[in-house]
Protein backbone atom coordinates (compact mmCIF):
# COMPACT_ATOMS: atom_id res chain seq x y z
CA UNK A 1 0.00 0.00 0.00
CA UNK A 2 1.49 3.32 -1.08
CA UNK A 3 1.41 6.64 0.81
CA UNK A 4 -1.61 7.97 -1.12
CA UNK A 5 -3.72 4.93 -0.22
CA UNK A 6 -2.68 5.25 3.41
CA UNK A 7 -3.70 8.91 3.46
CA UNK A 8 -7.07 8.08 1.90
CA UNK A 9 -7.68 5.30 4.43
CA UNK A 10 -6.74 7.66 7.26
CA UNK A 11 -9.12 10.32 5.93
CA UNK A 12 -11.94 7.80 5.62
CA UNK A 13 -11.22 6.72 9.19
CA UNK A 14 -11.68 10.31 10.35
CA UNK A 15 -14.96 10.60 8.46
CA UNK A 16 -16.28 7.41 10.03
CA UNK A 17 -15.30 8.45 13.56
CA UNK A 18 -18.61 9.28 15.24
CA UNK A 19 -17.00 10.57 18.44
CA UNK A 20 -14.99 13.11 16.44
CA UNK A 21 -18.08 14.46 14.69
CA UNK A 22 -19.97 14.63 17.97
CA UNK A 23 -17.08 16.62 19.47
CA UNK A 24 -16.99 18.99 16.48
CA UNK A 25 -20.75 19.49 16.68
CA UNK A 26 -20.59 20.26 20.39
CA UNK A 27 -17.84 22.83 19.87
CA UNK A 28 -19.75 24.48 16.99
CA UNK A 29 -22.88 24.69 19.12
CA UNK A 30 -20.89 26.21 21.99
CA UNK A 31 -19.35 28.83 19.68
CA UNK A 32 -22.75 29.74 18.23
CA UNK A 33 -24.20 29.95 21.75
CA UNK A 34 -21.33 32.20 22.89
CA UNK A 35 -21.87 34.56 19.91
CA UNK A 36 -25.65 34.71 20.43
CA UNK A 37 -25.31 35.38 24.16
CA UNK A 38 -22.66 38.04 23.50
CA UNK A 39 -24.90 39.91 21.05
CA UNK A 40 -27.83 39.58 23.44
CA UNK A 41 -25.71 40.86 26.34
CA UNK A 42 -24.58 43.89 24.30
CA UNK A 43 -28.15 44.74 23.30
CA UNK A 44 -29.50 44.38 26.83
CA UNK A 45 -26.55 46.30 28.28
CA UNK A 46 -27.05 49.22 25.88
CA UNK A 47 -30.77 49.29 26.66
CA UNK A 48 -30.04 49.40 30.41
CA UNK A 49 -27.51 52.19 29.93
CA UNK A 50 -29.98 54.24 27.91
CA UNK A 51 -32.66 53.63 30.52
CA UNK A 52 -30.38 54.64 33.38
CA UNK A 53 -29.48 57.91 31.65
CA UNK A 54 -33.15 58.62 30.92
CA UNK A 55 -33.89 58.24 34.64
CA UNK A 56 -30.89 60.41 35.52
CA UNK A 57 -32.14 63.20 33.22
CA UNK A 58 -35.19 63.54 35.48
CA UNK A 59 -33.07 63.78 38.61
CA UNK A 60 -32.39 67.21 40.16
CA UNK A 61 -28.72 66.22 40.64
CA UNK A 62 -27.75 65.78 37.02
CA UNK A 63 -24.85 66.85 34.88
CA UNK A 64 -25.26 68.61 31.57
CA UNK A 65 -27.18 66.87 28.81
CA UNK A 66 -24.15 67.20 26.52
CA UNK A 67 -21.89 65.37 28.97
CA UNK A 68 -24.48 62.67 29.62
CA UNK A 69 -24.77 61.92 25.89
CA UNK A 70 -20.99 61.69 25.58
CA UNK A 71 -20.53 59.39 28.59
CA UNK A 72 -23.44 57.21 27.47
CA UNK A 73 -21.93 56.68 24.03
CA UNK A 74 -18.48 55.97 25.52
CA UNK A 75 -19.87 53.42 27.99
CA UNK A 76 -21.72 51.65 25.19
CA UNK A 77 -18.51 51.39 23.15
CA UNK A 78 -16.58 50.11 26.18
CA UNK A 79 -19.28 47.51 26.87
CA UNK A 80 -19.11 46.32 23.25
CA UNK A 81 -15.28 46.01 23.25
CA UNK A 82 -15.22 44.19 26.60
CA UNK A 83 -17.93 41.72 25.55
CA UNK A 84 -16.14 40.95 22.28
CA UNK A 85 -12.90 40.32 24.17
CA UNK A 86 -14.55 37.93 26.63
CA UNK A 87 -16.34 36.11 23.77
CA UNK A 88 -13.05 35.61 21.87
CA UNK A 89 -11.38 34.19 25.01
CA UNK A 90 -14.29 31.79 25.57
CA UNK A 91 -14.19 30.68 21.92
CA UNK A 92 -10.45 29.99 22.18
CA UNK A 93 -11.06 27.91 25.32
CA UNK A 94 -13.80 26.01 23.48
CA UNK A 95 -11.27 25.17 20.74
CA UNK A 96 -8.99 23.73 23.48
CA UNK A 97 -6.36 26.42 23.03
CA UNK A 98 -4.23 27.46 26.00
CA UNK A 99 -5.56 30.95 26.62
CA UNK A 100 -3.10 31.78 29.41
CA UNK A 101 -0.12 31.02 27.22
CA UNK A 102 -1.62 33.09 24.40
CA UNK A 103 -2.27 36.01 26.74
CA UNK A 104 1.25 35.81 28.15
CA UNK A 105 2.70 35.75 24.64
CA UNK A 106 0.42 38.56 23.61
CA UNK A 107 1.66 40.56 26.60
CA UNK A 108 5.27 40.20 25.52
CA UNK A 109 4.41 41.01 21.92
CA UNK A 110 2.21 43.90 23.04
CA UNK A 111 5.08 45.33 25.08
CA UNK A 112 7.28 45.25 22.01
CA UNK A 113 4.58 46.76 19.82
CA UNK A 114 3.80 49.39 22.45
CA UNK A 115 7.09 51.15 21.81
CA UNK A 116 6.02 51.62 18.21
CA UNK A 117 2.39 52.38 19.01
CA UNK A 118 2.91 55.73 20.68
CA UNK A 119 0.29 57.37 18.46
CA UNK A 120 -2.34 54.89 19.65
CA UNK A 121 -1.49 55.57 23.29
CA UNK A 122 -1.57 59.32 22.63
CA UNK A 123 -5.02 59.02 20.99
CA UNK A 124 -6.42 57.16 24.01
CA UNK A 125 -4.95 59.56 26.58
CA UNK A 126 -6.09 62.63 24.63
CA UNK A 127 -9.61 61.16 24.29
CA UNK A 128 -9.71 60.65 28.05
CA UNK A 129 -8.82 64.28 28.74
CA UNK A 130 -11.32 65.53 26.13
CA UNK A 131 -14.10 63.83 28.08
CA UNK A 132 -12.67 64.53 31.55
CA UNK A 133 -12.23 68.27 30.88
CA UNK A 134 -15.51 68.49 28.93
CA UNK A 135 -13.80 70.24 26.01
CA UNK A 136 -16.69 69.23 23.78
CA UNK A 137 -19.46 66.65 23.89
CA UNK A 138 -21.75 64.70 21.59
CA UNK A 139 -24.17 67.10 19.92
CA UNK A 140 -21.87 70.14 20.12
CA UNK A 141 -21.10 72.14 16.99
CA UNK A 142 -17.32 72.47 16.76
CA UNK A 143 -14.51 73.44 14.43
CA UNK A 144 -11.48 71.15 14.35
CA UNK A 145 -8.68 72.49 12.14
CA UNK A 146 -10.60 73.59 9.03
CA UNK A 147 -13.61 71.31 9.46
CA UNK A 148 -16.88 72.27 11.13
CA UNK A 149 -19.76 70.05 12.14
CA UNK A 150 -21.79 68.39 14.87
CA UNK A 151 -20.01 65.89 17.11
CA UNK A 152 -21.50 62.47 16.39
CA UNK A 153 -19.27 60.34 18.61
CA UNK A 154 -16.29 60.63 20.95
CA UNK A 155 -14.61 57.24 21.10
CA UNK A 156 -11.62 55.87 22.93
CA UNK A 157 -9.37 56.53 19.93
CA UNK A 158 -11.25 58.72 17.44
CA UNK A 159 -13.76 61.55 17.28
CA UNK A 160 -16.39 61.82 14.54
CA UNK A 161 -18.04 65.07 13.43
CA UNK A 162 -20.68 65.46 10.74
CA UNK A 163 -20.79 68.60 8.62
CA UNK A 164 -24.09 70.22 7.65
CA UNK A 165 -23.64 68.94 4.08
CA UNK A 166 -23.54 65.33 5.31
CA UNK A 167 -19.82 64.47 5.27
CA UNK A 168 -18.50 62.50 8.25
CA UNK A 169 -15.03 63.55 9.38
CA UNK A 170 -13.02 61.19 11.60
CA UNK A 171 -10.12 62.54 13.66
CA UNK A 172 -7.62 60.57 15.76
CA UNK A 173 -7.88 62.11 19.22
CA UNK A 174 -4.13 62.67 19.36
CA UNK A 175 -4.30 64.94 16.31
CA UNK A 176 -6.90 67.26 17.88
CA UNK A 177 -4.88 70.24 19.06
CA UNK A 178 -7.14 73.24 18.40
CA UNK A 179 -10.91 73.10 18.90
CA UNK A 180 -13.50 75.87 18.64
CA UNK A 181 -16.75 74.96 20.42
CA UNK A 182 -19.76 77.00 19.32
CA UNK A 183 -22.28 75.27 21.60
CA UNK A 184 -21.17 76.24 25.11
CA UNK A 185 -21.95 79.96 25.30
CA UNK A 186 -24.75 82.06 23.85
CA UNK A 187 -24.36 83.40 20.32
CA UNK A 188 -24.92 86.87 18.89
CA UNK A 189 -27.30 87.42 15.99
CA UNK A 190 -26.16 90.49 14.07
CA UNK A 191 -28.33 92.09 11.37
CA UNK A 192 -27.19 95.00 9.18
CA UNK A 193 -30.00 97.03 7.62
CA UNK A 194 -29.27 99.33 4.68
CA UNK A 195 -31.30 102.54 4.42
CA UNK A 196 -31.31 104.84 1.43
CA UNK A 197 -29.71 108.29 1.86
CA UNK A 198 -32.94 109.98 0.87
CA UNK A 199 -34.83 108.43 3.80
CA UNK A 200 -35.09 109.87 7.30
CA UNK A 201 -32.60 107.88 9.38
CA UNK A 202 -34.14 108.92 12.69
CA UNK A 203 -37.56 107.75 11.51
CA UNK A 204 -36.07 104.42 10.40
CA UNK A 205 -34.41 103.94 13.81
CA UNK A 206 -37.67 104.81 15.60
CA UNK A 207 -39.61 102.25 13.55
CA UNK A 208 -37.02 99.56 14.30
CA UNK A 209 -36.98 100.43 18.02
CA UNK A 210 -40.76 99.98 18.17
CA UNK A 211 -40.41 96.52 16.64
CA UNK A 212 -37.55 95.11 18.74
CA UNK A 213 -39.44 94.69 22.10
CA UNK A 214 -42.02 92.49 20.31
CA UNK A 215 -39.49 89.94 19.02
CA UNK A 216 -38.60 87.97 22.20
CA UNK A 217 -42.25 86.96 22.55
CA UNK A 218 -42.19 85.58 19.01
CA UNK A 219 -38.89 83.69 19.18
CA UNK A 220 -38.06 81.66 22.29
CA UNK A 221 -34.41 81.30 21.24
CA UNK A 222 -33.81 84.97 22.03
CA UNK A 223 -32.10 85.39 25.40
CA UNK A 224 -32.39 89.19 25.55
CA UNK A 225 -34.29 91.89 23.74
CA UNK A 226 -32.54 92.92 20.49
CA UNK A 227 -30.54 96.12 20.69
CA UNK A 228 -30.27 98.84 18.06
CA UNK A 229 -26.58 99.75 17.95
CA UNK A 230 -27.01 102.64 15.54
CA UNK A 231 -25.32 103.64 12.29
CA UNK A 232 -22.58 101.15 11.51
CA UNK A 233 -21.16 102.61 8.30
CA UNK A 234 -21.83 104.98 5.41
CA UNK A 235 -21.69 103.26 2.04
CA UNK A 236 -21.72 104.64 -1.50
CA UNK A 237 -25.52 104.40 -1.76
CA UNK A 238 -26.72 103.45 1.73
CA UNK A 239 -26.56 104.05 5.44
CA UNK A 240 -25.99 100.81 7.37
CA UNK A 241 -27.81 100.39 10.70
CA UNK A 242 -26.81 97.46 12.92
CA UNK A 243 -29.10 95.44 15.21
CA UNK A 244 -27.70 92.78 17.59
CA UNK A 245 -29.34 90.20 19.81
CA UNK A 246 -28.05 87.58 22.25
CA UNK A 247 -29.53 84.16 21.44
CA UNK A 248 -29.11 80.56 22.54
CA UNK A 249 -26.00 78.70 21.31
CA UNK A 250 -25.94 78.15 17.53
CA UNK A 251 -29.29 79.95 17.02
CA UNK A 252 -27.79 83.15 15.60
CA UNK A 253 -28.26 82.17 11.94
CA UNK A 254 -32.01 81.33 12.02
CA UNK A 255 -32.80 84.24 14.36
CA UNK A 256 -30.90 86.68 12.15
CA UNK A 257 -32.95 85.53 9.14
CA UNK A 258 -36.21 86.08 11.00
CA UNK A 259 -35.10 89.49 12.25
CA UNK A 260 -34.25 90.61 8.70
CA UNK A 261 -37.69 89.56 7.53
CA UNK A 262 -39.47 91.39 10.38
CA UNK A 263 -37.39 94.56 9.99
CA UNK A 264 -37.96 94.61 6.23
CA UNK A 265 -41.70 94.26 6.86
CA UNK A 266 -41.95 97.25 9.22
CA UNK A 267 -39.78 99.39 6.94
CA UNK A 268 -42.06 98.64 3.99
CA UNK A 269 -45.16 99.31 6.12
CA UNK A 270 -43.80 102.77 6.97
CA UNK A 271 -42.70 103.58 3.43
CA UNK A 272 -38.97 103.47 4.17
CA UNK A 273 -37.02 102.18 1.20
CA UNK A 274 -33.82 100.22 1.20
CA UNK A 275 -31.29 101.22 -1.46
CA UNK A 276 -31.25 99.41 -4.78
CA UNK A 277 -29.09 99.64 -7.86
CA UNK A 278 -29.99 102.51 -10.16
CA UNK A 279 -28.67 103.50 -13.57
CA UNK A 280 -28.57 107.09 -14.78
CA UNK A 281 -28.52 107.74 -18.54
CA UNK A 282 -26.79 110.89 -19.80
CA UNK A 283 -27.94 112.21 -23.19
CA UNK A 284 -25.58 114.88 -24.58
CA UNK A 285 -26.96 117.80 -26.61
CA UNK A 286 -27.72 117.14 -30.24
CA UNK A 287 -26.12 120.43 -31.40
CA UNK A 288 -24.32 120.12 -34.68
CA UNK A 289 -20.78 121.11 -35.13
CA UNK A 290 -20.00 123.80 -37.70
CA UNK A 291 -18.69 122.55 -40.98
Amino acid sequence: MNATEKAIDKFIGYLSNEDLWILIGEKCLKIILILVLSLLFIRVGKALLNKSFEVRMKSPLRISERREATISRLLQNTLTYFTYFVAIVMILETLSLEVRALLAGAGVVGLAIGFGAQNLVRDIITGFFIIFEDQFSVGDYVRITTFEGTVEEIGIRTTKIKSWTGELHIFPNGNITDVTNFSIHNSMAVVDVNISYKEDIEKAEKVILELLPQLPARYEDMVKEPELLGVQSLGPTEVMIRVACEVKPMKHVPIARKMRKDIKGVLDANGIQVPFAQMMMYNPSNSTKPL
